[in-house]
């Protein structure tokens, strides 16, 4: 039986994104193991997890290895330092996490009733659902609060 295509972006719960950075991570290390072996080549491969945490396999020193490259791009002209490679890491997370703020802003514009004449009659019904299980949860939650007050009597002394 074969894998199904999943769609290649950020997971979302924290759990499983955890459980897929091991298993792809693993596999990962394991590639790079398996083409140092099959061809010959030359591998040295580097993973920080989101915590920080530093996963590493090489063939060769690894050291060696980053100075036969950092070599190598000297004669290029897009030399790249670490600095330079963190600070495009930088700017591409900043620009994902704006990105995901504006998605944030305009849900909660279109929760408040505004900014609704960009969106299409099935989004439309799909915010109204949402809204009115919101509804039904709120009033739910009324209710439950409201019920038991009903049980007590206060005498006056």
């Amino acid at each position: 039986m074969g894998r199904g295509k999943i769609e290649i972006k950020r997971i979302e719960n924290t759990t499983n994104r955890q459980v897929t950075f091991c298993k792809r991570r693993n596999g990962l290390l394991k590639k790079a193991y398996e083409l140092s072996i099959l061809c010959d080549a030359e591998v040295a491969l580097i993973v920080f997890s989101t915590r920080g945490r530093l996963y590493e396999y090489s063939n060769n020193n690894i050291r060696s290895t980053i100075e036969k490259y950092k070599k190598a791009c000297s004669g290029t002209s897009n030399t790249n330092t670490v600095t330079e490679i963190n600070a495009q890491y930088y700017q591409q997370e900043s620009a994902k996490l704006r990105q995901q703020i504006q998605m944030l802003q305009n849900s909660s514009r279109h929760l408040m009733g505004d900014s609704l004449s960009s969106l299409t009659v099935k989004e439309l019904k799909q915010l109204e659902n949402r809204l009115e299980r919101g509804i039904t949860r709120i009033r739910s939650k009324k209710v439950n609060i409201y019920i038991p007050m009903t049980h007590f009597h206060f005498h006056l002394i």
